[in-house]
């Protein structure tokens, strides 16, 4: 019996929870924050939600990123640096340059549309001016190889003579960007207006073609 009262005594007794390594906080923490930061800003953002939600503490956010700010520019580092590394991945330039550029549209929409996250983010930061991003040394050293793979993919169509010759690759990035995240940055607000779900799977497949198609125009030589 005495047995029996020790097991379930021992069974009861609340099991503390693995000790984590400083870089599994890190990863807590900031996926914790990612989620905070793109929901209410970083103005609206708390901390003590961020904390509970990483299971962590103040004094550990503190200690691992040194202060709300510098734990929103993480954050933005982060979601940023997910995007590099996807782009780095990218394999069109062996494609015909008209179907590369629309393969570098098919990446940009899809990751944005799996990553909300990054355009709630960038359009906090971008609403402050950019203020955060200009302080961080990493984020100003990621350049986007995708403005790299446009001019030559570009260059090759207009010497194939398949492409139309005054198109600027930088100007077309942002276009590409555009088309990408509108919708996205939106979706509210043009549901709301227009009495339409413009987050159904439904809708969103048929922009995406309508976007296609407009690419391909302006890109083709007429």
């Amino acid at each position: 019996m005495t047995n029996s009262m020790t097991d379930l005594n021992a069974d009861t007794k609340p099991r503390r929870r693995p000790r984590r390594s400083a870089e599994q906080n890190r990863a807590a923490i900031l996926k914790a924050a990612t989620a905070e930061f793109a929901t209410h800003g970083y103005a609206g953002a708390r901390i003590d939600r961020i904390v509970k939600k990483a299971g962590s503490n103040p004094r550990m956010i503190y200690e691992l990123f040194g202060s709300k700010a510098a734990l929103y520019v993480a954050t933005l580092e982060s979601a940023l640096g997910a995007l590099r590394s996807e782009e780095l991945k990218l394999d069109v330039m062996h494609l015909d340059p008209l179907e590369g550029l629309l393969k570098l549209f098919d990446f940009m929409n899809g990751h944005l549309e799996r990553n909300g996250h990054l355009v709630s983010l960038l359009r906090s930061e971008n609403m402050m001016k950019a203020r955060h991003m200009k302080k961080s040394p990493r984020i100003q050293e990621m350049s986007s190889p995708v403005l790299g793979m446009t001019q030559r993919l570009l260059a090759r169509g207009v010497a194939e003579g398949r492409l139309a010759p005054d198109i600027d690759p930088l100007r077309l990035y942002v276009m590409i960007a555009a088309l990408s995240q509108f919708h996205l940055a939106n979706m509210h607000t043009l549901s709301s207006e227009f009495e339409t779900d413009v987050s159904s799977a439904e809708w969103r497949t048929a922009r995406r073609a309508d976007a296609r198609k407009m690419l391909a125009a302006y890109l083709e030589k007429t």
